[in-house]
């Protein structure tokens, strides 16, 4: 077993009673702003009374919605990142990758006010509610600044069992900003952006730790889209690491 495969396996030993879920489909989206001297990230601390991870820092993410595939969107995923997505999935197609990707730039909409995507003349139709700020904005999704870097799926009976996607976006690609959206009463009470080294040091989810040093890996090999995307599960009671 590698080494971070070990770490989450002792991350996660509690044993618990809950059902055993189907993972969700579940895509994040890691906003990178390299406009300093060091890069920074932005992270979000979930609402205390979640259910799920209450507490923790980690990034705008959330499950997949059956109406994401529909909203339309400029660019494409790079051929390897659509692959690579595809891989170990059943019912695998173009479209379920396409929904994941959009899934990731919808709910860091929600989360945090960011709209990944290009201002253009006319509105988007906004397939949902939950799409319409990019309709109001004339931001089309832009799924060519995407990059998948890895995925994990919760562990059995647990509360919440997510398959998830891990991609990043660099923050030049934000087309527009809305304000208010985090707070008190909201998914995220609070939001940071912070260099990689300092994000370590927060309160995380192991599996939040474990991204943030593959995305270090990234960022020093300029976002190849050719490196491979680990894969982390766990079999028999313990967690493996497989390169998609």
């Amino acid at each position: 077993m590698s080494d971070i495969a070990e770490r989450l396996t002792e991350a996660e030993r509690e044993r618990s009673h809950h059902a055993n879920l189907r993972p969700r489909d579940a895509a994040t989206l890691i906003v990178i702003d390299r406009s300093g001297p060091a890069p920074r990230v932005l992270m979000g601390r979930r609402h205390a009374a979640h259910a799920f991870m209450p507490g923790k820092y980690v990034f705008p993410g959330g499950r997949v919605e059956p109406y994401d595939g529909r909203m339309p969107a400029l660019g494409a995923l790079a051929p390897e990142h659509e692959a690579r997505l595809l891989k170990r999935v059943s019912r695998a197609s173009p479209a379920r990758a396409r929904a994941i990707a959009l899934a990731a730039i919808r709910e860091t909409c929600e989360e945090v006010g960011l709209l990944l995507g290009r201002r253009t003349d006319e509105a988007p139709k906004a397939p949902s509610p939950a799409w319409r700020p990019f309709a109001d904005a004339q931001v089309v999704p832009d799924l060519s600044q995407l990059h998948f870097i890895a995925r994990a799926i919760t562990p059995p009976r647990r509360n919440r069992r997510f398959d998830a996607r891990f991609f990043a976006a660099d923050a030049e690609a934000i087309g527009h900003r809305i304000d208010g959206v985090v707070g008190p009463h909201s998914e995220l009470d609070e939001i940071v952006w912070i260099s990689i080294t300092d994000a370590k040091r927060l309160d995380l989810p192991t599996i939040t730790h474990v991204v943030l040093e593959e995305l270090e890996r990234r960022i020093a090999e300029g976002f190849d889209p050719a490196l491979p995307a680990p894969f982390f599960r766990m079999l028999h009671g313990r967690f493996v690491r497989e390169l998609l």
